[in-house]
């Protein structure tokens, strides 16, 4: 499905604006443009998760190859720089995304091929399952004699949060066999770069000035970084021969290239053939590989193979709101249930107060409990596995945790989350402190604060009580206390229905009253499994939410007509959060609105063309993946991540739905 030619590569302003991306499974990535160059402090072919998921570092920037070829004599050849910079006066040199003739993805591995002459070079970037290891394949395809590559290698040892200006470290490259190892800085651990044919001859230097024009669009302070050139790779092909460049935390990882390459292509035909994709629609193959990017390896005192979600790439860790939302899609929607399970076990141990953690910081902190909806999607999440599966061992094992959740919720816990009894609702806020899912704060400023009693929340805790109510029965257990309690609920969440503008409130007794916001939050008082709201408003709710929100790439987070609306998502922090959910469409509101839509109006056949164009963005952006959102207006430029976990799993889910309701 993605294969582009020189319409793509040959334009720099389209090659470098869209990005590939691999990964490890353990939180680890390699990623940059089509173009070859570095456009944002996340770009590089090893970022290593050292303390998995997290701790992730830059190892390995770049590789820069020049080749010698004429067809018939290696040194009587031309010379073909074939990698690509932006240095800090905005020049780019060399340019040699121009001699890209095509750009394709095998599955999740991207490969570039260069025309050079008569000669076709291929080059794959993939990396090993469970290991800081990155393979980066030459194979010459076509030609009517020898081609010399000489490879720069540049490297960092950095967060991946940062950037790198030039310095007087103390930095030891030794020879090894079959290559050379590093350690490049002060306590920093080693890595290697090796080779299974080439010769890797250890060198230094620093090249500087790098210019990352995304940052410096994003506002970002630092926009430039600083490598160190760490070694010379040489080696001349043949037709058909290929060598490979491993870069990787371990002293002795696989150099059989093909081998490699064929455990990985293994691994993802057995992730299609699991989610019985494997002769399907070639956008639903694609997006079944992309859903398995964001699981990721967290051990835990009790699973050393525990599992999380990586909330998106490049610079998002594992969150519990964005674990528990896209859990369903990655993980059941592919006929992965045993993953599922190991989440769910996982955040179990994390609960503290009623609550899942929001965050896990990068550095390893204590985790961060400021979310109010989290931990109900955690019950939803449970809910759906449960329905998925029926697995009364896993449901017996939880349920004390789901009641002990209920009871904090019901008596109150961090943040003045709890519930009124006088309706049944979950009240929820703090001054200074994000709780919702528009969480966006820049110091002590919290954007969208919703303060009171946010309607997803309270579709969210009325689903929870209902589901609470369908495990003890399941259970064998009293299931009164939890029915009459998500009565009252349902009685008190009748505030929300606001007949004069025929939709709900956002928010009921904020401190400046109701808050009639016309916002995406009500449509999950449909699409939850359990639903509070009456068929008559359904409807309605629905309709609203397609004239003012609905777009190609997802939902607005604010309806245009309202005058907080801002369309555009750019700029320094102060803009860009600003924006954030001030009406720039989320890719992963698709999921209840298709889910609403259905429920509604029972039209499979609408609700694929609510969907179509959203699958479109796998060309787009991070290619094989779907960003995290887009500008509120036209033409919906891509924003923010190019790979987000909930937006793939919500258009997987939905995809699902749709299928299932034809």
């Amino acid at each position: 499905m993605i294969d582009f030619g020189r319409e793509i590569t040959g334009n720099l302003a389209v090659a470098e604006s869209r990005e590939w991306l691999v990964t490890n499974g353990i939180g680890g990535f390699a990623s940059g443009t089509i173009a070859g160059h570095l456009t944002r402090r996340y770009h590089g072919l090893l970022m290593a998760a050292l303390k998995p998921p997290l701790g992730r570092t830059l190892l390995l920037a770049k590789l820069e190859e020049t080749v010698e070829y004429d067809g018939i004599y290696p040194e009587s050849g031309r010379i073909y720089d074939l990698y690509c910079n932006r240095w800090s006066n905005g020049i780019v040199e060399p340019e040699g995304y121009k001699y890209l003739d095509r750009f394709h993805l095998e599955g999740t591995t991207p490969v570039w091929t260069f025309a050079i002459a008569n000669a076709l070079l291929e080059k794959r970037i993939w990396m090993q399952p469970g290991a800081n290891t990155t393979y980066i394949q030459y194979k010459l395809v076509r030609a009517t004699g020898p081609m010399t590559i000489d490879i720069r290698a540049l490297v960092n040892y950095r967060d991946y949060h940062a950037t790198t200006i030039m310095d007087d470290r103390e930095v030891d490259i030794q020879d090894v066999e079959n290559g050379i190892s590093l350690v490049l800085d002060d306590d920093a651990l080693p890595f290697y770069l090796l080779s299974d044919t080439a010769e890797i001859t250890p060198q230094f230097d620093w090249y500087e000035d790098f210019l990352l024009s995304v940052e410096d669009y994003r506002g970002q302070r630092d926009i430039q970084d600083d490598h160190m050139k760490a070694g010379r790779i040489c080696q001349t092909l043949r037709l058909g021969e290929s060598f490979v460049v491993v870069a990787s935390t371990e002293p002795a990882p696989n150099l059989d290239s093909e081998a490699a390459l064929q455990e990985r292509d293994a691994y993802e035909m057995a992730l299609l053939t699991r989610a019985g994709a494997a002769d399907a629609d070639a956008a639903l193959q694609q997006l079944v590989l992309a859903a398995d990017q964001f699981v990721v390896k967290r051990p835990t005192a009790k699973d050393v193979n525990g599992r999380s979600i990586i909330a998106g790439y490049h610079w998002f860790s594992d969150w519990g709101r964005d674990t528990m939302i896209a859990l369903p899609g990655l993980t059941l929607n592919t006929n992965r249930p045993e993953i599922a399970a190991s989440i769910l076990r996982t955040y179990a141990q994390y609960i503290d107060q009623g609550m899942i953690p929001n965050r896990f910081p990068d550095k390893g902190e204590k985790p961060e409990y400021n979310t109010v909806d989290a931990t109900l999607w955690y019950i939803e999440a449970v809910r759906a596995y449960f329905a998925t599966t029926q697995d009364k061992e896993l449901l017996t094992e939880l349920y004390p945790v789901l009641e002990e959740i209920i009871k904090w919720h019901k008596r109150g816990t961090r943040y003045n989350i709890h519930m009124d009894k006088t309706d049944g609702l979950i009240y929820a806020g703090e001054e200074g402190i994000q709780l919702t899912w528009m969480d966006a704060k820049i110091g002590n400023w919290v954007v969208t604060d919703r303060i009171g009693k946010p309607v997803e929340i309270n579709a969210l805790w009325y689903n929870a009580l209902c589901a609470m109510a369908d495990f003890a029965r399941e259970l064998d257990l009293d299931s009164s206390q939890y029915a009459t309690l998500a009565e009252t609920t349902r009685l008190g969440f009748g505030r929300y229905w606001n007949a004069t503008m025929g939709y709900l409130y956002d928010i009921l007794d904020g401190p400046d009253g109701h808050d009639g916001k016309l916002r995406p939050n009500q449509l999950f008082a449909i699409s939850l499994h359990h639903s509070p709201l009456p068929e008559a408003e359904r409807r309605s709710v629905v309709d609203a939410c397609a004239r003012h929100l609905l777009t190609g790439h997802g939902l607005r987070s604010l309806s245009p007509d309202d005058d907080d609306y801002i369309g555009h998502y750019g700029g320094d922090q102060l803009k860009r959060d600003g924006a954030y959910h001030q009406g720039t469409v989320w890719a992963w509101l698709i999921g209840a609105f298709v889910e609403a839509h259905l429920r509604v109006y029972q039209d499979p056949e609408m609700a694929k063309s609510f969907l179509s164009p959203l699958v479109q963005e796998l060309l787009d952006h991070g290619v094989g993946s779907i960003s995290e959102i887009f500008d509120g207006d036209p033409p919906f430029t891509p924003r923010g991540c190019i790979a987000q976990a909930w937006s793939v799993a919500e258009v997987l889910r939905a995809w699902h739905l749709i299928e299932q309701s034809e």
